[in-house]
């Protein structure tokens, strides 16, 4: 779920009482997308007589200014981009206000709308994010609302919120929607859009309006998607509780932009043509009106909502697959990790919204581990008896970190301010080793000796191992909250191997072969090293515009730690001959498809990346899609589809136990370590 960044800004210091005493708005507006214009009228009521701040993008002019019905003079300040309007203390505010929006900009990819804000129209599409200051919003504060849309013929539009009435009136189409709860911003969107309903009976028995506002060339998808929001609705009804809304719509935008909001998702037209998206993207923007739009997250205190949505819709779904497609994720996950800089590594509390892949690693990645391990420790009733908990007694309230403690806490009977303190307080990740091994006959069969390590200060660790005997493998876990601890194992037959957490149950850093180097590893680096090979000049501007799409934090010219090396297939193959490297994968021939991605670790362990081209053309053609493939280690591309890709194969961490020399009163063992 995207937030703008003048919104988060708002939400920071946003304290817990206020959300009993939310501002009301009555807002009337008139768009014309075709001039990109808009008017607007708004009557807010406070609960009492105060002073307040109001909130206003600088392309609007307000004309009028009244507090309890006095005229008031306008003499905005502004700070970080928005109008400020102070006002005298007061209970009711009316003003009008009007002004041109932004065109909007079609050629945005999705990294973009991160810091995408500024209200924009045009006749494909209308977007007036909340935080972009396209209403006068009360500074500080959640509100409730009223909002009545006034849209030419052709165009219809929403906000989030209950449907109260919709029709055409003189070649106008009007609608009427309200919030009666606490929300953290007003947002809207117009288009050209098909509206497909759907009422539907969820499990708590309450009536949900569902619907599409989908541009015409989409509209064939609306049952589709109208089927797979009916069966996310039941799906969390039963787990968490009774969806706190009257309806939910999805909303095409002609930008590939993905918005989860109170009872709606807004997605690219493009996103929503995807196969996958039913299954993946819009189960998350569905929970979302449980987490993070039915609790809201206390910015100042950190962002739990995102791991936990990542958790209970993108996990769950591989779980769903079986354990293979979870351990998968798992794995992914610390691979995220490992392939971020340490520097770029926070602490999961400071985490407040994505707004990069490290942050994204962190506060999707981290947090949604920190729930897996959390379940391990409790238990899967007592995991879902807190959540159950947390929702009852949080549902359009602000809450914390603090907040999800307790309720598990009540939930399993047991403390967790340790487990918490040590995943949301610390920023890094435990590196765990087998130190040592040592197996011994007894009388009843073996007893296995067994050395963890971990750097300083410790983590308290529950770690799972898998044991290789003569009889088959066992499953144990080994506790350990020392940098150096031994746990004996007793065990019914001849250990043979001993292999650490090999399904990826604890979030760590990896070990180098655990880590086959994938895309985000350069593509997260803090100044890697750009190689551009060939000498034409459209080949040149296509690396150019390759490179600024693929790197977040821009390229270097030497001492970087990783490389990104972008050319056509000779020079590509020259520059590896040159530098005595590995040679093209053989899998990875010049003559399939249009260019091939890989990536290679140095000698020095030095991370490379190579694209490697066709022609020009197939390098830009490049630009727009790679991004998105950071979790992998190759690619094949035809044109801009990614036809192959895959991961090198990881070699996990074991040890293997040679058979005792000599049996005797003190057997002994020799011992290798694999990694």
């Amino acid at each position: 779920m995207i937030r703008a960044a003048a919104l988060l800004a708002a939400l920071a210091a946003l304290p817990a009482a206020f959300a009993a005493a939310a501002p009301l708005h009555d807002i009337s507006v008139r768009i014309d997308p075709q001039s990109r214009t808009l008017e607007g009228r708004d009557r807010i009521t406070l609960d009492a007589p105060r002073a307040a701040t109001l909130v206003l993008s600088p392309r609007f002019k307000v004309s009028s200014l009244t507090a309890d019905g006095r005229r008031l003079g306008i003499r905005p300040a502004d700070a970080h981009g928005l109008q400020r309007i102070d006002l005298p203390a007061a209970r009711r505010i009316e003003l009008r206000w009007s002004g041109e929006l932004a065109p909007l900009d079609r050629s945005l990819d999705h990294r973009d709308t991160l810091t995408y804000g500024a209200p924009a129209s045009g006749p494909q599409g209308t977007f007036l994010p909340a935080g972009s200051g396209w209403y006068p919003a009360v500074e500080g504060q959640l509100e409730r609302y009223r909002v009545a849309l006034d849209l030419p013929a052709g165009q219809r539009g929403l906000v989030p919120g209950r449907l109260l009435d919709e029709r055409e009136v003189r070649g106008r189409y009007r609608a009427r929607f309200e919030f009666a709860n606490p929300a953290e911003g007003i947002s809207l969107m117009a288009g050209p859009y098909r509206v497909d309903e759907r009422r539907v009976r969820t499990a708590a028995g309450s009536q949900v309006r569902l619907r599409t506002y989908f541009h015409p060339e989409i509209a064939d998808l609306a049952g589709g998607y109208l089927d797979s929001v009916a069966g996310y609705l039941d799906l969390y009804e039963r787990r968490i509780g009774a969806y706190p809304f009257s309806e939910f719509s999805i909303v095409s935008s002609p930008t590939p932009t993905g918005f989860g909001m109170p009872t709606l998702a807004y997605l690219g037209v493009e996103v929503l043509r995807l196969p996958f998206i039913r299954a993946t993207s819009l189960g998350h923007e569905v929970l979302h009106n449980w987490w993070g739009n039915g609790v809201y997250p206390d910015y100042a205190r950190g962002n739990w909502s995102e791991g936990l949505t990542t958790f209970m819709a993108d996990y769950a779904y591989r779980e769903r697959e079986g354990a293979q497609a979870a351990s998968a994720a798992r794995l992914a996950w610390l691979r995220d990790y490992a392939a971020m800089p340490p520097g770029d590594d926070a602490a999961l509390i400071r985490f407040s919204s994505r707004t990069h892949g490290a942050s994204q690693v962190v506060g999707y990645n981290k947090a949604a581990m920190l729930f897996f391990m959390l379940r391990d420790a409790i238990g899967t009733t007592a995991f879902d008896a807190g959540l159950r908990r947390f929702w009852r007694e949080h549902r359009f309230r602000l809450a914390t970190w603090d907040d999800l403690r307790r309720a598990f806490e009540q939930a399993s009977g047991s403390s967790l301010a340790a487990f918490f303190e040590q995943w949301l307080e610390r920023p890094g990740a435990p590196d765990l080793r087998i130190a040592n091994a040592q197996a011994v006959p007894t009388l009843s069969g073996w007893r296995l000796n067994v050395t963890l390590a971990q750097g300083a200060p410790a983590y308290a660790l529950s770690v799972p191992l898998a044991i290789r005997t003569a009889g088959g493998e066992l499953a144990r876990r080994a506790e350990i909250a020392r940098e150096r601890d031994t746990v004996a194992l007793d065990l019914p037959a001849e250990p043979l191997a001993v292999m650490l957490d090999p399904e990826l149950r604890v979030f760590r850093r990896l070990a180098a072969a655990e880590a086959p180097p994938i895309l985000r590893e350069v593509m997260l680096a803090g100044s890697p090293m750009v190689i551009p090979l060939s000498a034409q000049a459209e080949v040149q501007a296509a690396s150019q515009g390759l490179a600024a799409k693929l790197l977040e934090r821009g390229g270097g010219r030497g001492g970087a730690p990783s490389v990104l090396v972008i050319g056509l297939h000779a020079d590509v193959d020259a520059w590896l001959a040159d530098g005595g490297l590995p040679p093209r994968p053989a899998a990875l021939a010049a003559s399939r498809g249009s260019a091939q991605v890989w990536t290679l670790r140095t000698g020095e362990g030095r991370a490379v990346a190579l694209v490697s081209a066709r022609d020009a053309a197939a390098l830009a053609a490049l630009a727009r899609p790679l991004p998105h493939y950071g979790r992998e280690s190759w690619l094949v591309f035809d044109g801009p589809r990614a036809v192959e890709r895959g991961v090198w194969p990881t070699q996990p961490q074991v040890w293997e136990l040679r058979r005792p020399v000599a049996y005797g009163g003190a057997a002994w063992c020799n011992i290798r370590l694999i990694v």
